[in-house]
C-alpha cells in the first residue's frame, strides 16, 4: 500500500513539475505576433471618410517647417512647396507611396528568438515613453529616473514573456549632457535586454555616435546592417501639421545608417489635435502619411512604423489622460487605418493615469491593452509600467503588466472552433458510462496548458487557502520578484572585450 501511494505521489509530482516547466512554443496558449483584428470601432464607410479627409488635409493644408534637406527630398518626390513655405502632397503622391511602402518586415533582437515579424494584424506589446520620474512603491513617492533605473527596467523586461520589445520608457535624469544621455540610453537598454530596442536622439549630430556604439555591439557595421536590433523613435512632426526640423534631420541620418524608424505623431486631442476622436485620427493619419512619403523619398522601402499616437485630454482640466476609454478608441481606430493602408503601425496602450499600481491602474491598463490587441495593432507601445499619464514609470507595474498583457493576448487569440474543441466525443465519453465530469480526463489535461493562460503573480487562491498561506500581498510578491530578477546576472551583458571597447569610446555612467 505504501508503495502504491509512493508511485501515485511520484506521478503527481512529475505532472506538477512538467506543468511548472517552461512550455514549448507549440504548447504556449499565447505568443508574440498573434493576429488580432476582431474589433473594428470604425465602419468601412468611416475608414474611407477618414482617409479622404486626411488626403484633403495634405493636399490643401500641407505641413510647414521641413528642413532644407527635407524640402529637397519631398519636392523631388512630387510634393509642392507653396509661397507660404508649406509642403502640400497631391493625392497621387500619397497613393503611390502607400503602394510602394514596405508592408512586411522584421524588427530584430540581438537574440534571433526575439525577432518580431510585422505583418497583417500581428500584435506585439512593449514599453515606451519618456517618464521623468520613477514610482517608489515602498515609499509611495516619485523621484527622478536614473540610468540605473533604465538598465534595471531593460533587465526586467528581458525575462518577461509578454513584453516583446523595449522602447526607452524613461529619461536618464542623472546625466546632464544630452550626448552622453543618448549614448548611455542605448548602452543601458542593450546591456539589459536582447529584445528589440527603441531609442531617440536629441540632436542629428548624435546619430553618428549611436551608430558607432551599435556597430561595436553588433561586431561590425556589416553585421549591424544585416540585423539592426535598435530602431529610432522619431517625433518627426510637431502637431498640428508641422515638421519637427531637427527630428527630421535625425530621421534622415538614421535611415542612412540602416536603422528602422518609428514615425511618431503625438497630437493631443483638444490641444494640438482636433478634440473629436475622428478628427484626431484624421490629423495623425495625415501627418504619418506625410512621414511615409518622407521616408520613402530618402530611401524607398525603408522599414517605417506608421506611429499614429494621438492622446486624449481631460477637457475639464487640460491635463493629458492616456488611460481613458477615449484613448482606447483612438488607438483601436488608428489600427484600422493602418490595416486599410496595409502598412505596419503602432499606437499606445496600457498607459495609466493612476499614480501607483492599484485597482485604477489595473482597469485602465487592461482596457486599452485589450482593445489595442483585439484591433490588430502591430506594436502596442507603453503597454506596461507607465503611470501618471507618462510622467512616472514603475518596475513593479512592468512585472504586473506581464500578467495583464498575458490575459489581453489570450483575448486576442480568441476561440477556436473545430471538431476537437467542439468536444462532442468528449461529452459522449463523460456522459455515457463515464465519471459524469470532465476533471482529470485526458482531453482536459491535454488542453490544460495549450488553451489556458495562467498568471505568474495573480492570486487565485480560495480565501481559506489565502489565509492559511499568510495572506500574501500582490505588491509584496511583485517586489520580491523584482529583487529576484535583479539579483541574477543579466543575460544580455556584453562580453568583456566589447564592453571595454565601448567604454574607451564613450563615457558610460553605469558601473562595470
Amino acid at each position: 500500500m505504501t508503495e502504491t501511494i509512493s508511485r501515485r505521489s511520484g506521478g503527481r509530482a512529475a505532472r506538477r513539475a512538467s506543468r511548472a516547466a517552461p512550455l514549448t512554443d507549440s504548447l504556449r496558449p499565447i505568443r508574440p505576433g498573434m493576429s488580432g483584428g476582431q474589433y473594428k470601432p470604425l465602419s468601412q464607410h468611416d475608414v474611407e471618410r477618414i482617409h479622404q479627409t486626411a488626403l484633403d488635409a495634405l493636399e490643401q493644408i500641407g505641413l510647414a517647417d521641413a528642413p532644407p534637406s527635407g524640402v529637397e527630398y519631398l519636392t523631388r518626390a512630387g510634393a509642392i512647396l507653396g509661397d507660404d513655405g508649406r509642403l502640400r502632397f497631391p493625392r497621387a503622391l500619397i497613393e503611390d507611396t502607400v503602394a510602394r511602402a514596405n508592408k512586411e518586415f522584421s524588427l530584430f533582437g540581438r537574440d534571433p528568438k526575439h525577432d518580431l515579424h510585422l505583418a497583417g494584424s500581428k500584435v506585439h506589446f512593449g514599453t515606451a515613453g519618456a517618464a521623468v520620474h520613477m514610482v517608489d512603491v515602498d515609499g509611495r513617492n516619485y523621484r527622478e529616473c536614473t540610468v540605473q533605473d533604465l538598465h534595471d527596467a531593460s533587465r526586467i523586461a528581458d525575462v518577461l514573456d509578454n513584453i516583446h520589445f523595449v522602447q526607452r520608457p524613461m529619461v536618464c535624469r542623472d546625466i546632464y549632457d544630452n550626448y552622453e544621455m543618448d549614448m548611455n540610453t542605448i548602452y543601458a537598454c542593450c546591456a539589459g535586454t536582447t529584445k528589440h530596442v527603441g531609442t531617440s536622439f536629441t540632436d542629428p549630430s548624435y546619430v553618428k555616435g549611436g551608430l558607432e556604439m551599435l556597430h561595436l555591439i553588433a561586431g561590425g557595421e556589416d553585421k549591424w546592417r544585416e540585423r539592426p536590433f535598435v530602431s529610432n523613435t522619431n517625433c518627426f512632426v510637431v502637431p498640428p501639421m508641422k515638421f519637427a526640423t531637427e527630428a527630421c534631420q535625425v530621421m534622415e541620418a538614421c535611415i542612412e545608417g540602416g536603422m528602422p524608424v518609428l514615425l511618431l505623431s503625438a497630437g493631443m486631442a483638444g490641444a494640438t489635435a482636433p478634440s473629436s476622436i475622428a478628427g484626431a485620427i484624421v490629423q495623425a493619419t495625415a501627418e504619418c502619411l506625410a512621414g511615409l512619403v518622407y521616408v520613402n523619398a530618402v530611401k524607398p522601402g525603408h522599414p517605417a512604423i506608421f506611429g499614429t499616437w494621438p492622446f486624449g485630454l481631460d477637457l475639464r482640466t487640460g491635463a493629458m489622460t492616456g488611460a481613458s476609454g477615449e484613448q482606447a478608441l483612438l488607438s483601436a481606430g488608428c489600427a484600422q487605418m493602418h490595416q486599410f493602408y496595409g502598412v505596419r503601425g503602432g499606437a499606445v496602450g496600457g498607459i495609466t493615469d493612476a499614480k501607483l499600481p492599484d485597482m485604477q491602474a489595473g482597469w485602465e491598463a487592461m482596457c486599452s491593452n485589450v482593445m489595442s490587441g483585439l484591433s490588430g495593432l502591430n506594436m502596442v507601445y507603453e503597454a506596461a509600467g507607465m503611470h501618471a499619464s507618462l510622467l512616472g514609470f514603475c518596475h513593479e507595474s512592468l512585472i504586473l503588466g506581464d500578467d495583464l498583457i498575458g490575459q489581453a493576448l489570450r483575448c486576442v487569440r480568441g476561440i477556436e472552433v473545430d471538431d476537437d474543441t467542439l468536444g462532442l466525443e468528449q461529452i459522449r465519453e463523460v456522459c455515457l458510462g463515464g465519471p459524469g465530469h470532465y476533471l482529470g480526463t485526458s482531453q482536459t489535461l491535454s488542453r490544460m496548458q495549450s488553451d489556458y493562460q495562467y498568471p505568474s503573480l495573480g492570486n487565485r487562491m480560495s480565501p481559506k487557502l489565502w489565509d492559511e498561506s499568510g495572506k500574501p500581498d500582490l505588491l509584496t510578491e511583485t517586489i520580491a520578484r523584482k529583487q529576484e530578477i535583479l539579483s541574477e546576472r543579466a543575460a544580455a551583458r556584453f562580453d568583456p572585450l566589447t564592453d571595454a571597447a565601448i567604454r574607451r569610446t564613450f563615457k558610460i555612467h553605469l558601473p562595470v
